[in-house]
């Protein structure tokens, strides 16, 4: 018998073909496995080495050795007219073919379903570390996170103190253009948390964390500035003085962390804007309920503004929240009032102009206003997220959905567990026909938000967009505003042909929220088909002049209204159609 019919008999190279195929399953499955458990490419590694070691052995082992009913043999103590090899290679083929059905099975699962998924991770990745080598670049270890300082007065109530004394000194670094200062909501994010998952998350090498004592006049400020990658003190201080030098106190440490990340300065150290304490304290008190982003926060923000604008009149920043609480209500003279004023008394505050650029966008309706106000606030803030959205907006309803998106999607990067910010970028995906990244951004939106209004019912719009009513109604089902759940019921309802389902909720919607949604009532008929009922409820919006006009050129809910002659006179009515919304001059570009 010659050595490769030897080889053949002893079933070798059927023992070889299974360990290969097995071999190949098993490192398919590391690979896939092993990065789910935040493993690197080392164990892999190690597998693919074992098991390339372990072939010869398991050759020599079929050639040396046969399997019998008696257990293991060496293949020459074995009688050739009792051995069963032929039996055992019968089973081996077996084994053979079932292993490579895995294997094509795992191939087309790969092919199909998992490269999707792991090309997203491999283009995310690539993203972030050409993000990061970018950053690098333009700042090299010049990036700070600040953190809130601990409250440690005996009142808990004055943790608004604490918190809001850590965000006037964000603001004032974020002032130095040559410093990365990550955005308040991320930053805050990381309280109590491990500061090198803060410094892997956001991309930053220093950390500024401190507390707060107050009691009575005094007030004790322990500051220190940390190196991120290694959790090691840079400089630590300690200011103990009265309330009134609490500005003063800000400007030493933002000096402080200038003079230890020895950044280069255009011109002096930014300062505080010092007023009196008292009126401070009640702003500080104030900024917090307004982040609640709800009605009822924004009226007792607004009671404390003006409490604090009875202290100190002169109060800009004061004036500029106030201004703020009132567009939020959509009172839009007010707001404009406040803003005004704030700008009377300090010119080149960004939120101010960026607060006219808002009313004149969704109010006034009028856009080249709006863009000459953003214009003004981007120039003087350029990269401040809450100026950045606002002006992604004015792009969206320009029907500029690309630019929107770009801005939008820098926001997110500088400010990632910003909520607002990702559900603006949901909708204007939601607006390019982008669905599945809309779903994504609304669903990331709700995890960071959980009771926010609208976003449920928004992502059951996409789903319908996608065909899928089904899940369209779960999803509306779960909004928690009822408004924004009869709006979303009416179209899902529809879509699955539960036409009495889809009256009952239309009749609801419009006995409890005709005059504050107007705009959403008439795409919900348009969606319907009711063309003419549509346009009803479009001049109806006209009259109330609903805020919700200025979305309407480029929300998708309208596309059966497109084709309608009615439409573009509409749209020419209100200073949105194409050929109007081409002219107004709105240059903005997306900050690196």
């Amino acid at each position: 018998m010659s050595f490769f019919q030897e080889l053949k008999r002893r079933n070798v190279f059927r023992v070889a073909a299974a360990y290969i195929v097995a071999a190949w399953l098993l490192i398919q499955v590391a690979e896939t496995i092993f990065p789910l458990f935040g493993f690197g490419d080392n164990p892999a590694r190690i597998v693919v080495i074992a098991l390339s070691i372990l072939f010869i052995p398991a050759v020599i082992i079929a050639w040396v050795f046969e399997l019998t009913p008696e257990g293991i043999k060496r293949d020459h103590e074995v009688d050739r007219s009792q051995s069963i090899a032929p039996q055992t290679g019968k089973k081996l083929d077996r084994i053979i073919m079932v292993a490579l059905a895995f294997a094509v099975g795992y191939f087309a699962l790969d092919k199909f379903v998992l490269s999707e998924y792991r090309d997203r991770s491999i283009a995310e990745v690539a993203r972030q570390e050409g993000r990061s080598e970018v950053l690098t670049e333009l700042y090299g270890d010049k990036s700070i996170a600040v953190l809130p300082f601990e409250n440690r007065s005996s009142d808990k109530e004055q943790d608004y103190f604490a918190d809001g004394m850590s965000e006037e000194l964000l603001n004032l670094l974020a002032k130095i253009p040559s410093l990365r200062v990550i955005a308040r909501t991320s930053s805050f994010s990381y309280k109590g948390k491990d500061i090198a998952d803060l410094s892997r998350d956001l991309n930053v090498d220093h950390v500024l964390d401190g507390s707060v004592r107050k009691a009575g006049d005094k007030v004790r400020v322990s500051a220190k500035l940390i190196h991120a990658k290694d959790s090691s003190y840079l400089w630590v201080e300690t200011y103990e003085r009265t309330l009134d030098d609490i500005f003063l106190i800000q400007d030493d440490i933002a000096a402080a962390v200038v003079a230890q990340l020895k950044v280069k300065l255009l011109g002096a150290v930014p300062t505080s804007q010092s007023t009196d304490v008292n009126a401070y304290a009640l702003y500080l008190q104030a900024r917090e309920l307004a982040r609640q982003s709800t009605a009822e926060g924004h009226q007792r923000s607004i009671k404390l503004y003006q409490n604090a604008l009875d202290i100190a009149p002169d109060y800009a920043a004061a004036w500029g929240g106030l201004a703020d609480g009132y567009n939020f209500l959509d009172e839009f003279e007010l707001a404009r009032q406040a803003a005004n004023k704030a700008l009377e008394l300090d010119p080149d505050f960004a939120l101010a102009h960026a607060s006219l650029g808002w009313i004149a966008m969704v109010h006034d309706h009028d856009l080249v206003g709006a863009s000459q106000n953003l214009e003004r606030a981007l120039k003087l803030d350029p990269t401040n997220p809450q100026i950045i959205r606002i002006a992604a907006s004015l792009s969206s309803n320009l029907v500029r959905l690309n630019e929107a998106i770009g801005l939008l999607e820098y926001a997110v990067a500088r400010d990632p567990v910003q909520p607002l910010v990702h559900a603006h970028l949901a909708l204007t995906y939601f607006s390019a026909g982008r669905l599945d990244e809309a779903i994504r951004s609304y669903r990331t939106a709700l995890r960071l938000s959980p009771d926010a209004d609208g976003w449920s019912s928004f992502i059951g719009a996409a789903l319908l967009s996608k065909n899928e009513p089904v899940a369209a109604l779960a999803a509306m089902e779960q909004e928690p505003s009822e408004a924004w759940r009869l709006i979303g019921l009416v179209m899902a309802h529809h879509d699955l042909g539960h036409a009495d389902e889809s009256e009952a909720n239309l009749v609801e919607l419009i006995e409890k929220y005709a005059e504050e949604y107007t705009v959403n009532i008439s795409y919900v008929l348009a969606y319907r088909g009711e063309a003419d009922r549509a346009f009803e409820w479009l001049e109806r919006a006209r009259q109330y002049n609903d805020p919700g006009l200025s979305e309407v050129a480029a929300a998708p809910e309208f596309a059966n209204l497109i084709s309608d002659p009615r439409w573009l006179p509409f749209l020419r009515s209100i200073g949105k159609a194409p050929e109007q919304l081409a002219a107004v001059e709105f240059t903005v570009t997306r900050p690196e």
